[in-house]
């Protein structure tokens, strides 16, 4: 494991300090924590942005796409256990 150092100011310190006791854990394990968080919050954002590009380049390669109403209604029926029509996929216009 290795040590970094950061500098920070004297108020966000005393915040920290604060929000650590509240939370029952040490400043370290709560800045610890906070970067933890950060960085996998970085990454479930990558993520999801790569898998829209994906879909995205999909849509625009098969052509096809369902208007959001019909979408929203298929859905919203679904979701009364109803067991309505796929919606028909339409020509995209770019």
């Amino acid at each position: 494991m290795s040590t970094t150092t950061i500098r920070i100011e004297d108020d966000l310190k005393a915040r920290v300090a604060a929000a650590a006791e509240r939370a029952g854990k040490t400043p370290h394990a709560f800045i610890v924590e906070a970067i933890q968080q950060t960085v996998e919050q970085v990454e479930l954002d990558e993520e999801f942005h790569r898998i829209a590009d994906e879909r995205w380049a999909r849509l625009f390669d098969s052509g096809k796409t369902v208007p959001w109403d019909a979408a929203k209604a298929y859905l919203e029926a679904r979701a009364q256990d109803d067991r309505p029509r796929k919606p028909a996929p339409r020509k995209l216009v770019r």
